[in-house]
Formats: C-alpha cells, sequence, structure tokens
C-alpha cells in the first residue's frame, strides 16, 4: 500500500468515486484550475473536464445552493467551502434546505451531497480560518457530521459520505493535512459512518478524541503507560453525528474513568453529548468524574498563542492524572 498524507488520500478518494460514477461533480471555490487552496482537488479538472469540476464565484450560499438542486435531481455533487469559517453565509441552505428535504418530502427526494471544509486550528492561520463549530452541524437533525484523524480514515469516510443517500458535513482537520503519512490501499476502501474506532486497548482509563486531536491524545496514552504504568484506551469518534454512543460507553464501563478531547470550545461542545451519554449509560460503572479537555470560551487565538488554546499533550494527562487519582 502506497503512504499518502490526508490531502493526497482524499484527493484519491475524489478521483476514484468520479471514476467509478458518473453523476459525481466537485465544485467551490477554486477547485477546478488551482486544485483547490490545499491541493485537495489538484488534477481533477484535467481528467473530469469543467462540466464536472466547476469553479464557482465567492459564494458560500450559491455553493451550497446549487449542490442542493444538483442532489435533488440526481447528481451527488461534492462541496467546498475554502475554510470552515465561511460557512456560516450558507448555514440557511443547510438548515433550511439540506436537512430538512427528505422531511419535507416524507421521502419523496433525498439531497444526496457532501460539504468539504478545511476546520480547526494548529496553522497560525487568519480569523475565521480556525474555528471549531462541529456542534452547530451536529445539532442540527438530518445532516451527518463526520471527522477524518488521519489519511486512511479521511480516504474511506470520504468515499462513504459520496455514497451516502443524505446530506454530510465533511471537516477535515487542516493541521493533519500534511503533517503525517499513513498506508492507503489502492483499492476503494469504506468505513460505516456513524461508527467509532477504539484505535488503542486499555483497562485502566478511556480517552475518547477526535479530528486532529487524536495524535496528542495518543501520545497522552503512551506517556500514561511509560510513567505511569496505567493502560489507557482510545477512541476515535470519527463521526460526531450520528454519535456512536455503545462503543464509547463500553469502554467506560470496562475502565470506569474517561477524558473527552476537542478542540471546539468548552460549553455545548460534543465533548457535552459525551459526558452526558456516558452518565446516562455508564453512571454506575464510573469510578471518578469525567474529564473534558478542550479549548476555551473564546475565539481561537491567532499566530503564537493559538497553542495556548489547543488542549495539547500535557494538558490531557493533566485531566487523565486527575481522573486517576480521583
Amino acid at each position: 500500500m502506497a503512504k499518502m498524507t490526508m490531502v493526497q488520500a482524499l484527493n484519491h478518494a475524489l478521483h476514484q468515486q468520479m471514476r467509478k460514477d458518473d453523476s459525481v461533480v466537485v465544485l467551490g471555490e477554486d477547485v477546478g484550475v488551482d486544485g483547490g487552496v490545499f491541493r485537495v482537488t489538484d488534477g481533477l479538472i484535467d481528467e473530469f473536464g469543467k462540466e464536472r469540476v466547476i469553479d464557482t464565484p465567492l459564494a458560500e450560499s450559491a455553493i451550497v445552493g446549487t449542490s442542493i438542486g444538483m442532489a435533488i435531481y440526481g447528481l451527488k455533487p461534492v462541496g467546498e467551502i475554502q475554510f470552515s469559517g465561511f460557512s456560516y453565509l450558507a448555514f440557511h441552505q443547510l438548515e433550511s434546505h439540506a436537512a430538512r428535504m427528505r422531511w419535507r418530502s416524507q421521502g419523496g427526494y433525498h439531497v444526496p451531497m457532501v460539504l468539504r471544509m478545511p476546520y480547526a486550528g494548529g496553522v497560525r492561520a487568519l480569523e475565521h480560518h480556525s474555528e471549531s463549530r462541529e456542534a452547530y452541524y451536529a445539532h442540527t437533525p438530518g445532516l451527518k457530521m463526520v471527522i477524518p484523524s488521519g489519511p486512511r480514515t479521511a480516504r474511506a469516510l470520504l468515499v462513504s459520505a459520496i455514497q451516502d443517500p443524505d446530506p454530510v458535513i465533511f471537516f477535515e482537520p487542516k493541521s493533519v493535512y500534511r503533517a503525517f503519512r499513513e498506508e492507503v490501499p489502492e483499492e476503494e476502501e469504506s468505513m460505516p459512518l456513524g461508527q467509532a474506532q477504539v484505535v488503542r486497548e486499555g483497562g485502566d482509563i478511556t480517552l475518547i478524541a477526535y479530528g486532529a486531536m487524536l495524535r496528542p491524545t495518543l501520545e497522552a496514552a503512551q506517556r500514561l503507560e511509560d510513567e505511569d504504568g496505567v493502560q489507557a484506551e482510545v477512541i476515535d469518534l470519527l463521526t460526531i453525528s450520528p454519535l456512536d454512543t455503545d462503543t464509547f460507553a463500553e469502554s467506560v464501563r470496562k475502565t470506569g474513568r474517561a477524558v473527552v478531547v476537542h478542540e471546539a470550545p468548552r460549553s455545548f461542545g460534543p465533548g457535552a453529548e459525551v459526558v452526558s451519554r456516558l452518565v446516562e449509560k455508564s453512571f454506575w460503572y464510573l469510578e471518578a468524574p469525567i474529564q473534558r479537555v478542550t479549548g476555551f470560551d473564546i475565539i481561537i487565538p491567532m499566530f503564537a498563542y493559538e497553542q495556548v488554546y489547543l488542549p495539547g499533550v500535557e494538558r490531557i494527562l493533566r485531566g487523565a492524572r486527575e481522573t486517576l487519582n480521583a
């Protein structure tokens, strides 16, 4: 298997799905001639032409609205918003139309569209380029909210998202785009939406993360083993909505302790929902209060102060040790 970055794996998935299915089209700002701001769509226009790889105006609402119409018509549009912070201009299209069309038509129409967005911090970007607002979309009935953590999960989840009959919001952690490589099979590979992965087994504590936070969480788990003799189980959520409650609830019933990690703001974030479900499903097995290690309830700072905001290994370790010592 070839080793790919996340950018290469996403590009590979798009090439394969467009070759396989003529109804798959790509649209967004600079996705064609320039190959996307992060080059995820590089080379697509050369192979599939401008009728299937469409450079749009700078109009996020139009990108999403056009995608909805294409999807109802029978196409499978993969729209790109250059940064997730630009998507608010299109939120009314997502909430009022994409998310509701199946319900509104009593199942008569589906909206098989994907909206890809680079999101989150870690690359010293400008304002509106680094926020983590996955809770907006996960809270919207009718939308699926997917966040891969590495090249292989990104490729497999994008394939599943494109093949899904309903609208999928696909957040791509841009700090992971070229951070590392993983083996990605040449043949098509998919994985179910709404299913988490146990990426490290352990019996003493459960660490739950997703997106770019998976790598520091795994590093913290290794340090817990090396420095404290603690075996931490690590779960990668992968899909925020629908949320795979069974996987993390079963893990916590085994370990009795849990820490939830995300870089979105703490209040009303995905971690709060995870904690609530653990209280509902695993309360009688808990041996200590659940900890959340998250971003702060502020706008993410720019440049050097960004690293203070982002959860890192040391903050994850402190949360885990506080739980272990409770």
